[in-house]
């Protein structure tokens, strides 16, 4: 049996360490290194680093600023901001990336992603959905939350199963930095149609809200507030998830 993930979430804009609620009101929480330091000291499952101002700004990600960051990482890393072309993928891996998350850019051209998978191997390949429910309907957005791209999230994400990415990271952007909880329902409704490991993002204020998403089908949870602003670890949600049965690295 794949044991579950714990993954901690960090959030760059203009080289600091923001974190935001519904992906606006960004806060500047701290200098993005120190943090990966204790990440590492504690010996998280994986880190995930997202440039929110690259897509935004229509600018490529800081290849210098990851290469510093990934010199002092030893952990696998997931990077993504504004990738839009094989030879972005093909640098962040050169400098110490494991995964590359990919968003904004699927919308734009299905033939990049299929291109990725190709060329880099679909465990690389990290396909990431924002979303808002809007009528009772998830609908994907692109470009950090502004561009609502009137895709309905369970055919898109099917469509980028079929492309053959490796990962799902699916964050609400409603539930984004409240710490109300995750979205469970989608789980609920993804779970017999998705064969590839689902990381879900967003909400998530406590233990027990992990314990209730990887109980509802994700392999691994995604967090960044609970971590930021509460004294809750990542070592401490592994402990209470292994307490309850979950399968876990200790």
């Amino acid at each position: 049996m794949l044991k579950k993930r714990i993954i901690p979430t960090l959030l760059i804009k203009n080289m600091g360490l923001v974190k935001d609620v519904n992906f606006l009101s960004e806060r500047r929480v701290g200098s993005v290194l120190p943090q990966i330091k204790i990440y590492n000291m504690r010996e998280v499952d994986e880190l995930i680093i997202l440039d929110i101002s690259a897509s935004r700004n229509n600018t490529n990600i800081d290849f210098d600023e990851i290469k510093e960051f990934a010199k002092h990482n030893f952990i696998p890393l997931t990077v993504g901001g504004g990738i839009n072309k094989l030879a972005h993928i093909e640098e962040l891996l050169l400098i110490g990336a494991d995964k590359i998350s990919i968003n904004s850019a699927s919308y734009r051209d299905k033939k990049f992603i299929k291109e990725a998978v190709y060329n880099f191997g679909s465990q690389c390949i990290v396909s990431s959905i924002d979303y808002k429910i809007k009528n009772e309907k998830r609908l994907c957005h692109s470009i950090s939350g502004s561009v609502n791209e009137n895709k309905n999230l369970i055919e898109w994400i099917e469509t980028l199963q079929s492309l053959g990415v490796g990962e799902f990271l699916l964050t609400s952007i409603d539930l984004d930095g409240t710490m109300k909880g995750y979205d469970l329902e989608l789980l609920d409704i993804i779970r017999e149609k998705v064969n590839i490991p689902i990381i879900i993002s967003g909400g998530c204020g406590s233990y027990n809200d992990m314990l209730n998403s990887l109980n509802s089908g994700a392999d691994a949870v995604a967090a960044s507030s609970i971590f930021h602003f509460t004294q809750l670890t990542p070592n401490g949600a592994k402990s209470f998830l292994h307490e309850n049965g979950i399968h876990v690295r200790i």
